[in-house]
């Protein structure tokens, strides 16, 4: 799978306790992205943040939170992202939702690594 080397970035900002139909919200999105043969997500765990509601969220032993921030990055064709947001629009009840356009430098998989030995 190839991406444009213009692309855009899909960041979507969501708790960890977030839900749809039963099951985590950043693991049906991802699960979704898959199903849309995005090229990939990747979810990344906050240990501090807050929103729009200003409530602090940490992973600070004292104040445990079982809502920590999460982020689920998306890089794909700006095709390819914008006939995927009606389906995240769907599932999400509340968080932020950004785009940007980026420039992919290249996307590749490590498995077919060549190595060269220089003397």
């Amino acid at each position: 799978m190839q991406i444009p080397n213009d692309a855009v970035l899909l960041r979507i900002f969501l708790g960890e306790s977030d839900r749809w139909e039963h099951k985590p919200l950043y693991e049906a999105i991802v699960l979704k992205a898959r199903e849309a043969h995005l090229a990939g997500a990747t979810v990344l765990r906050g240990p501090m943040g807050f929103g729009k509601s200003s409530r602090l969220h940490t992973a600070k032993i004292l104040r445990l939170s079982m809502d920590l921030p999460l982020v689920i990055e998306i890089v794909d064709s700006e095709e390819k992202i914008n006939t995927f947001l009606p389906t995240l629009e769907k599932m999400m009840g509340g968080g932020l939702v950004t785009l940007e356009k980026v420039r992919v430098l290249h996307y590749r998989s490590g498995d077919s690594k060549e190595t060269t030995k220089h003397e």
